[in-house]
């Protein structure tokens, strides 16, 4: 240990944490004020701090995360545990905790100083050897009771090299050393010269034999031991220890000798007695108390001497206040009367703008009239509605029997069912109708409308409560209440007023001089003040009770009655639109039945235009026969053959024109079977109505193979016959299938729900229309006709001119459409690759179709590459069935071409599970406005709302490559 200089220096600290039953830290609190600057400088740096790394610094101070209340504190390192935790020590607390590396930070040089907290050890105290762990942990446990946040004494006896310091702790009269020995938790030091503290200079070499101490051991370290003490070799004088005593009683301060009582307690061959000895250490004792009570004392006066200073400055300020009230009160009394006139007039002009002012919302009157309009003028049923309904689902149902026979014979049956169901139907919908002309439903409906709206203009929106009479019986009484009250206060402010206007003309004659009447000032003026105070009570009362807000009891009744209200008129706009849908519908059965009543819709037109195009394929066939001939011949025409080819060309032409005139002709009756005849496919099969319903509109029987002028497309011919050819102007591409008859009828499900999904929305479907489906009668084949658009795939232009950063993002959003329409109509892609992805004007994105005679699990096991990762997702590779995530899987894998859309990238290829096309559509970097390029700079466009998440993504994208490649890659 070193000697200390600062021996028996007393500090005033706070005990802060507890090491065992002798050790403690704590904060002088003198040094409260740089706690607090710490905190707030740590606060400012430490967040935005860097986290450590290498080699750390044992005798640095580093920023540390407190893991109980999340705030920085100063730390040094006293073990780094692994490479990512270490031991760290709270240096202006004591306390230790073991962090992570990232919750460690480095501060700057401003905050590298010394500890605020120091390490305290109670003077002459030791744990016992052999102490247990349960009665350890008590003895910390009681030791912090006694220090912890309390502000405590301690008296300085030595210093530790580690900087420990010994000291005596005092907290108010209570010696904390002699309770934890008392209880046990300590016992005393063992005296001898090698562990004594600290050692005072001899003053004499030759009077001392042993080192004496600076201080006497606390009495309650040596009490049990006193005997074994050997006694001094001299001893010291009475008068001496008198002399002592006397100047201590008589009030001097000067302390005790520590010197007498050191050679008094240790001198060998002493003659002084063990109680002399405590006599005298009570003596010292008593000064010690005596001096800290003249402290108090002094300090107590300071005190009051500086609140009576205080007090005498309030009093004089107070003296300062009352002039200038009193000052102010004389000024006042001289327009008390007038003032105080200007102020009820002012009132009184108030609350007439108040009183013309509507004040039916806080009575509720608007809601009483718009009870009122419902109750009086309500609509109700029309008595021929519900007769009709019944009649209309037995229709219904009669159409429904014919939709789904498949007998001639019964379909008869079912078919004169239903139009003597159809008759009385007849008859109910011209009684509906009659009855609905005669109603005033326009007008009411504007009723009710201007009614809710201005309703909804006053009280906003309604709550959500069930029709009950109780509402309303509540609000009328609440009302009646309201009315009865303000009633009550109004008339009492009237009597007010007219009392102080009757005052004013009796106070006339008073003060004019023309009246020779002698009036007493009795009579007049004595009660005005009574007047006036009636009167501003009055007025005060009433414009308080019209302004003050009303309360939530209030609020909840208006706001119920006006949600009844308000449901009572969404109810009755209901019905009345119920009866105008009715009304529409049963003028336009009217209409319907009028046209076509007992007679079937007209054929012909449909018979006659394939009458048209057998005769055009008729002729057709001969000219290419014709032409044919001509080119074998060895002297044949070159001019005859182009007369040829051009009449060829006109037939082909004619045969398109009359096929899509078909189609419309099918579209026409398709729309009859749907709404009024569902009898025309059974009792007219010979036009295959069915198949082109079941096809959606796609199937034609009137197209074959070898009218078509194909060219076959060897270079896209490596799975199925693919050939080329022109349809009015327009090149398609025609697609051959080889099927038999259980897939054929697939092959026409999936076509058809493919075009209802593209017919939806058309050209903003994002999706490769389907032109025509036919089927071969002599071979097995099922013809495609699509759209051609040569190098308008993505695999051919990254090859020859790779697309721009903005053309690739308008591209890729079409592509995000088409498949959003895919994936609402429950069709998964998957086969989605750079080859069907086409971009048309290198601005419009499409989804190419996909093999039609396969299912979804066949078509997503087919491995596509793009760059170096494969297109089939990793669930897929699991053997997970295909979902709209693996098609969102191979659209993020095609978007690695472009460095903009990194984000969006690693959101698919991450957080796929969580993704839908519809989010992928309205991504940020798809909302760029128009005519603005996005620069190649290499700077990510954010599209997670959290940088570290956008970042961490980015960062473990090379590393989910190479994963992917080796197939390690495992999502749920």
């Amino acid at each position: 240990m070193d000697e200390d200089i600062h021996y028996n220096k007393v500090e005033d600290v706070v005990g802060s944490h507890v090491e065992d039953a002798v050790t403690f830290w704590a904060q002088s609190i003198s040094r409260n004020k740089d706690i607090m600057k710490i905190g707030c400088s740590l606060s400012e740096v430490c967040p935005h701090a860097n986290s450590v790394f290498g080699n750390l610094d044992l005798k640095k101070i580093y920023g540390g995360l407190f893991s109980e209340d999340k705030c920085w504190y100063r730390c040094k390192i006293l073990k780094i545990i692994s490479d990512e935790k270490c031991l760290v020590r709270y240096i202006d607390y004591g306390n230790t905790e073991i962090l992570n590396r990232s919750d460690i930070v480095e501060i700057p040089l401003d905050l590298q100083f010394s500890s605020v907290a120091k390490k305290y050890r109670l003077w002459g105290l030791q744990i016992p050897s052999g102490q247990e762990v349960n009665q350890f942990d008590q003895g910390r446990t009681f030791l912090g009771s006694l220090i912890f946040e309390k502000e405590i004494k301690m008296r300085i006896k030595a210093t530790y090299q580690d900087g420990t310091v010994i000291a005596q702790a005092e907290y108010g009269t209570v010696d904390i050393g002699e309770e934890v020995a008392k209880k046990g938790f300590a016992e005393k030091c063992k005296l001898t010269p090698s562990t004594n503290i600290c050692e005072e200079k001899k003053s004499d070499p030759g009077q001392l034999v042993l080192r004496n101490l600076k201080g006497p051991i606390p009495l309650w370290g040596h009490r049990s031991n006193q005997s074994a003490l050997s006694r001094p070799k001299g001893r010291l004088g009475a008068r001496q220890t008198l002399d002592s005593k006397e100047e201590n009683d008589a009030g001097n301060h000067v302390p005790f000798p520590k010197e007498c009582l050191a050679i008094g307690d240790f001198n060998l061959g002493s003659n002084v007695s063990l109680a002399k000895i405590k006599q005298d250490q009570k003596l010292i004792e008593e000064n010690e108390k005596l001096k800290t009570e003249k402290e108090v004392l002094l300090e107590s006066y300071k005190a009051l001497e500086l609140k009576l200073e205080q007090t005498a400055q309030e009093l004089q300020e107070e003296k300062a206040t009352i002039m200038d009230l009193t000052k102010h009160l004389k000024s006042t009394l001289k327009t008390h009367v007038g003032t105080r006139m200007k102020n009820l007039a002012a009132k009184v002009e108030r609350l007439k703008e108040i009183r013309r002012v509507n004040i039916s919302v806080r009575l509720g009157n608007d809601l009483s009239d718009a009870i009122q309009v419902l109750d009086e003028e309500c609509f109700t049923t029309p008595v021929s509605l519900n007769e009709l309904e019944i009649i209309w689902a037995e229709y219904n149902l009669a159409q429904e029997k014919i939709k789904t026979c498949q007998n001639v014979n019964e379909g008869n049956v079912l078919i004169a069912r239903r139009n003597e169901v159809q008759q009385k139907l007849c008859t109910a919908v011209e009684v509906f109708i009659l009855e609905v002309d005669e109603l005033p439903l326009n007008k009411r409906l504007k009723t009710l409308q201007d009614l809710s709206a201005s309703l909804g203009a006053v009280y906003g929106q309604a709550n959500e409560v069930t029709n009950s009479e109780e509402t309303l019986k509540k609000f009328y009484d609440w009302k009646c209440d309201k009315k009865e009250e303000f009633a009550s206060v109004r008339s009492e402010t009237e009597v007010s007023l007219e009392r102080l206007v009757a005052w004013f003309q009796s106070t006339l004659k008073a003060f004019d001089l023309s009246v020779e009447e002698s009036l007493t000032s009795e009579d007049t003026i004595d009660n005005i003040d009574e007047i006036l105070e009636k009167t501003e009570s009055s007025v005060s009362k009433e414009l308080e009770i019209s302004l003050i807000e009303q309360g939530d009891a209030d609020k909840e009744i208006i706001l119920n009655t006006y949600s009844q209200v308000l449901q009572k008129i969404h109810a009755e706009e209901g019905l009345i639109a119920t009866v105008q849908s009715k009304y529409k519908n049963s003028i336009e059965f009217k209409k319907q039945i009028i046209e076509s009543l007992n007679k079937s819709p007209n054929l012909d037109h449909l018979l006659s235009i394939k009458k048209t195009l057998k005769n055009l394929k008729a002729r057709l066939r001969w000219k290419l026969v014709e032409k044919n001939n001509l080119e074998e011949s060895d002297d044949h025409d070159g001019s005859e053959i182009e007369k040829i080819k051009q009449e060829i060309t006109q037939l082909r032409n004619s045969v398109f024109q009359e096929i899509y005139r078909e189609r419309e002709e099918y579209e026409k009756l398709n729309n009859l079977v749907q709404k009024w005849f569902p009898e025309l496919p059974l009792l007219h099969p010979e036009i295959g109505l069915l198949k082109y319903m079941n096809s959606g509109g796609l199937l034609t029987m009137s197209l074959e193979r070898d009218l078509l002028d194909a060219e076959p497309m060897k270079e896209l011919s490596s799975k199925r016959p693919l050939v080329c050819s022109e349809v009015n102007g327009q090149i398609i591409l025609l697609k051959g299938y080889s099927v038999d008859v259980d897939t054929e009828a697939r092959v026409i499900q999936r076509t058809a729900a493919y075009h209802r999904a593209w017919r939806e929305a058309k050209e903003e479907s994002g999706l490769l229309p389907l032109v025509f489906l036919f089927l071969c009668k002599s071979d097995p084949m099922a013809y495609l006709m699509v759209p051609y658009y040569p190098r308008a795939n993505l695999s051919a232009i990254q090859t020859s001119m790779p697309l721009t950063s903005e053309e690739a993002l308008k591209v890729m959003k079409g592509v995000a459409r088409g498949l959003h329409t895919l994936h609402k109509a429950d069709i998964i892609h998957g086969s989605l690759h750079q080859n069907n992805v086409f971009a048309l004007n290198r601005e419009q994105g499409i989804v190419g179709d996909f093999d039609f005679t396969k299912s979804v699990s066949q078509r997503a096991s087919v491995n596509m590459m793009v760059g170096d990762l494969s297109l089939i997702s990793p669930e897929v590779k699991m053997g997970k069935p295909a979902s709209p995530s693996s098609d969102l899987y191979a659209y993020g894998c095609i978007l690695l071409w472009g460095d903009n859309v990194k984000s969006l990238l690693c959101s698919l290829i991450c957080c796929r599970s969580s993704m839908t096309a519809e989010q992928v559509l309205n991504a940020e970097c798809f909302l760029l406005p128009k005519g603005k390029s996005t620069p190649n700079s290499g700077k990510d466009t954010e599209y997670i709302p959290y940088k570290e998440e956008e970042e961490l993504k980015l960062e473990n994208l090379d590393k989910y490559k190479e994963m992917t490649r080796s197939g390690e890659v495992n999502f749920d």
